[in-house]
């Protein structure tokens, strides 16, 4: 990194997983990213929370489609403007990183999150950017406690990762802070089909850490250990203290609860 104040340049992931993504098929507009929450597109929100946050500097948005932006005249004025730089999206979450990654200076430190984190805020950002920067990693990974997103938000439904210190879940936020972090994203291509399922993940990093993550044993600092060792890279995570931070917009679900959650979050006391 050139400065350890330097903005963190992001990456913000905005295309369809699907053709026909029943998110944007049930709000009944054209892509997931445009998906109105509280009235208001959710890459819409994603980009206010980048912009109020101290610790970013240029967003880049890859994807949705440039037809798709037309159809937003504030999102497509961001992107005419250079407010906001677009590039097209790959065919995956983590192709999409690869190549973005590959176009930026090695010595800039990259946010990664996603148009559908409808929840995020700039304190989040700047939380998770702050204790990034002074990790020594190369590469972390933003992640909850369940038990806190369950205190919360009672009765929802999130992938957890089960560990012997207690379950956790991602937030889709990623730092790519060093040269060598770039081979994160090659590996996390390898990897991404497996996403929602965590034991094919832990399987990744060998049948003895499989065999303790069955029995119970396995600490997170021990799989981020045996990660780092698969990788060759210090892999890290930033636990945060926001139980919003786990909650992305995968299905309809998780869009009536973040509609709900701003409702009440909105709501004029009597």
């Amino acid at each position: 990194m050139k400065s350890p104040d330097q903005p963190f340049s992001v990456v913000i992931l905005a295309g369809d997983r699907e053709l026909h993504d029943p998110v944007a098929q049930a709000a009944g507009v054209s892509c997931k990213a445009l998906v109105p929450v509280s009235g208001r597109a959710m890459v819409l929100r994603v980009l206010d929370a980048l912009h109020d946050a101290r610790q970013v500097g240029p967003r880049i948005l890859c994807g949705p489609t440039k037809a798709h932006i037309e159809q937003n005249t504030e999102l497509d004025e961001l992107v005419n403007s250079g407010k906001v730089q677009w590039v097209a999206p790959q065919a995956t979450p983590s192709s999409s990183t690869f190549s973005v990654l590959q176009s930026l200076p090695d010595d800039v430190p990259v946010l990664v999150t996603t148009a559908d984190h409808a929840l995020l805020s700039a304190a989040m950002i700047d939380h998770f950017c702050a204790v990034a920067r002074n990790s020594g990693c190369d590469v972390l990974a933003g992640v909850a406690r369940y038990d806190l997103i369950a205190d919360a938000f009672p009765g929802t439904s999130r992938t957890v990762t089960r560990l012997k210190d207690g379950g956790y879940c991602g937030c889709n936020l990623f730092a790519f802070l060093t040269p060598r972090a770039r081979l994160a994203a090659e590996f996390w291509r390898k990897v991404e089909k497996e996403r929602k399922k965590p034991l094919r993940i832990v399987k990744v990093m060998g049948w003895m850490t499989v065999l303790r993550y069955l029995t119970g044993q396995l600490t997170l600092s021990h799989a981020l250990a045996k990660l780092s060792r698969r990788m060759n890279l210090k892999v890290g995570s930033v636990e945060m203290p926001f139980p919003e931070a786990a909650i992305d917009v995968d299905k309809v679900d998780d869009w009536l609860l973040v509609e709900s959650i701003l409702a009440k979050r909105y709501q004029t006391p009597p």
